[in-house]
């Protein structure tokens, strides 16, 4: 029988959301990243599409809308001010996010992806440095005493590409279809605003929190027919960008 697998959060480091994800579980429980697995997910450049191609997977990407990318904007702010976030939002120029991203799987090869993390998010969203740029992973090297060479050139070491694909090929098989996104058995969650159920889950107490809140808060389909929207969830802006 198949070794049931850990509870693991799909994270990027291009995301605003992933970064209120983080922050919010880094507050509030700091033990709960430590007992799950860490996958990064971003939007791979021609190299990397051509080896998921090799092996027949295909991401779930779409463009985004203008309407979306000024919404996010606006929602990004919205949510960064409720956590008391000052934000100094990056421009991309011509993003290759393999640098930053294959730069973290060499980092978590030493033992300090979780700093690498903590460290890319403050660059991006609170420095508002472009992590695509390879100067900017060499200064986050240097900071957290790692190998700024071997960081910085992520991009040209075949072996990280490699498993930077294989990475994004066991997303697509994680069914991922935006982050951050959190697995606990076969239950996913989708969103920073899926991190409290996520949490529940993991530390166990899923059932009865959900039996407290049948209890205290659901109304009487009887009585409150007019509640029960027709469809289901049509999703949200705290599972994307």
């Amino acid at each position: 029988m198949a070794s049931r697998r850990r509870p693991r959060w799909y994270f990027s480091l291009r995301s605003p959301y992933s970064w209120f994800a983080y922050r919010d579980l880094m507050s509030t429980h700091p033990e709960v990243l430590d007992a799950i697995d860490w996958l990064p997910f971003w939007e791979p450049d021609e190299e990397t599409a051509r080896l998921l191609a090799d092996e027949g997977v295909t991401l779930p990407i779409v463009a985004m809308s203008r309407a979306k990318n000024f919404y996010i904007l606006q929602d990004t702010r919205r949510l960064a001010t409720e956590r008391g976030l000052d934000v100094s939002w990056p421009i991309d120029r011509d993003p290759c996010w393999e640098v930053a991203h294959l730069a973290w799987i060499a980092a978590d090869d030493e033992g300090r992806g979780k700093e690498f993390v903590a460290a890319a998010y403050q660059a991006r969203w609170q420095d508002g440095k472009n992590i695509s740029e390879p100067e900017v992973i060499a200064g986050i090297a240097e900071e957290l005493g790692l190998d700024a060479q071997r960081l910085s050139t992520a991009t040209q070491d075949p072996d990280l590409r490699k498993r930077g694909a294989a990475l994004l090929a066991e997303s697509a098989h994680d069914g991922l279809f935006g982050v951050p996104f959190f697995i606990h058995g076969r239950d996913k969650f989708w969103g920073v605003d899926r991190v409290a159920p996520f949490v529940r889950a993991v530390l166990g107490t899923e059932a009865a929190e959900s039996a407290r809140q049948s209890a205290a808060d659901a109304p009487d389909p009887a009585t409150h027919a007019d509640l029960l929207a027709a469809g289901g969830d049509q999703g949200h802006a705290g599972g994307c960008g």
